[in-house]
């Protein structure tokens, strides 16, 4: 009579781990959206067939999205400081007895602080423990960002314009480049490793990640999040608590870190095979 009572209750339990197993392959197949990302950003095509006006406008976009400023240059946050008015700012940070750098004119400036962040550092905005001395803020002319030469310049002149000022800066030369008879944008490449997946995203621009050997300090450090993922959020896994910070950064906030600053739409650009090699890499598998 006992053996068949166990038997009963044995095939309960096997029953429900079952069901456990079967609802959590249809979550992960069917429970998260499949998203579709976008194009990664590319170097602007920007030629002497541009007026005045469409430069700036180049530098408008490039610095709302390619440039990825607002990410930090944002009144969310409070991660760097604003930069509304920034030509009229220069001259006074130029004279400013903190300054380090060579800059002579707002225009130089402006382009120094780009690809030389800790020439100057406006106060309360450094690394910590840095006495306000060395930026977080990345050279934007290197690594993921990566702008070019002109682009630089285009968001200078957006700068320039934007603070009612002469617009300064070298305007593009060359002709524009005739498009290909028939040409078709070219989908979407997908990144093929989770370094390129790190750089194509920008999470290199605020974390250390995996894998790639520049990245910033504005988030936390992901170098070491195998080890502590799993205990990071009660009631999630690992891969669990790395797919929810993606999808939705702000369901759990590391203690040091503000809300806001990562994307809140990064789930719609990370297809699932991307989000799978980030997930892997995060957690050290290969």
């Amino acid at each position: 009579m006992n053996g068949n009572k166990n038997i009963v209750e044995l095939g309960k339990i096997l029953g429900y781990s079952l069901f456990i197993m079967l609802a959590f392959v249809g979550f992960t197949k069917f429970g998260i959206p499949l998203v579709i990302p976008e194009a990664p950003p590319v170097e602007e095509k920007i030629t002497g067939a541009m007026t005045k006006e469409q430069f700036v406008a180049m530098g408008d976009k490039i610095f709302h999205g390619k440039g990825t400023c607002l990410l930090c240059h944002s009144p969310v946050g409070g991660r760097a400081p604003l930069l509304d008015g920034v030509v009229s700012r220069a001259p006074a940070r130029i004279a400013d007895a903190r300054y380090k750098g060579k800059a002579k004119t707002a225009e130089e400036y402006i382009r120094e602080s780009m690809m030389d962040p800790s020439a100057f550092v406006v106060a309360g905005f450094g690394k910590p423990g840095s006495n306000d001395s060395v930026s977080p803020m990345p050279q934007i002319n290197k690594g993921s960002i990566g702008l070019s030469d002109v682009e630089i310049n285009s968001v200078i002149a957006y700068f320039q314009s934007s603070g009612g000022v002469a617009v300064t800066v070298p305007l593009p030369t060359g002709a524009a480049p005739a498009p290909a008879a028939g040409a078709e944008a070219a989908a979407p490449k997908p990144a093929a490793n989770a370094a390129e997946a790190f750089n194509k995203f920008g999470c290199v621009t605020c974390h250390k990640v995996p894998g790639v050997e520049e990245g910033g300090d504005l988030g936390p450090d992901l170098t070491k999040l195998a080890g502590a993922a799993g205990s990071r959020k009660p009631g999630l896994s690992g891969e669990s608590y790395i797919i929810e910070s993606i999808l939705t950064p702000n369901a759990y906030v590391v203690k040091g870190f503000d809300p806001d600053v990562m994307p809140q739409d990064l789930g719609d650009q990370v297809s699932m095979t991307e989000m799978k090699m980030i997930v892997n890499a995060l957690l050290g598998k290969k």
